[in-house]
């Protein structure tokens, strides 16, 4: 299994996005072999304008390599003149969990991202380890993934939820809460800010 990721976050000009986004599928289709496009969205709630492209690599080296590509390249994303801030990340994947596989899982993606206190990855580790299958049973909702980031303000982590509307999104976190299979035990006091977007994928993401 790979486990190597990134993600992009592009913030781009108001009402430019139906610009930008054919030409960032262009540029994301020219990436190496070992690189492979995972997701792209765009924000529906919360910072508005917002492009999320998750990415995965056949091991560290590739990652590296496309790195030093995007970093020296004039416009690697061919969005340039729409782009007002660029932000990658690297995280890697829970040791435990396997992602979805491409499809339709949504439409509906909220990608939450949360900063942990010093010594709060293991403590995250073992919560999720005990109560991801139950949260995600046929009576509540499927997770994409959990990463934890390599990469920027550390420890953090980023788990990514699909719901078929913002309905089911709100019946299921309300049915887990009072059926106490989540939040994980223990994880409280592991958290130190959380962030939540709520997007929806364009047209060329393999995660539909």
């Amino acid at each position: 299994m790979l486990h190597d990721y990134e993600l992009i976050r592009f913030t781009l000009r108001v009402r430019t996005p139906s610009q930008a986004l054919p030409r960032l599928q262009a540029a994301l289709a020219e990436a190496p072999e070992d690189v492979e496009l995972v997701g792209c969205w765009l924000s529906e709630i919360g910072p508005q304008n917002t492009v999320a492209v998750l990415r995965r690599f056949a091991d560290a080296n590739a990652r590296d390599r496309e790195r030093q590509r995007v970093l020296h390249a004039a416009d690697a994303f061919g969005i340039g003149e729409f782009l007002l801030e660029q932000r990658i990340d690297d995280y890697r994947l829970f040791p435990f969990l396997t992602p979805l596989p491409a499809g339709n899982h949504g439409p509906f993606y909220e990608l939450r991202e949360y900063d942990l206190v010093p010594s709060g990855l293991a403590p995250t580790f073992a919560g999720w380890r005990k109560a991801v299958g139950p949260r995600t049973a046929a009576q509540y909702s499927q997770v994409f993934a959990a990463f934890y980031a390599t990469s920027g303000k550390l420890p953090r982590y980023l788990h990514i939820w699909p719901y078929a509307s913002l309905e089911q999104r709100l019946q299921v976190r309300t049915q887990a809460l009072k059926d106490g299979v989540w939040p994980p035990e223990n994880s409280a006091p592991q958290l130190q800010k959380m962030e939540s977007v709520v997007y929806l994928p364009v047209a060329f993401s393999p995660l539909q």
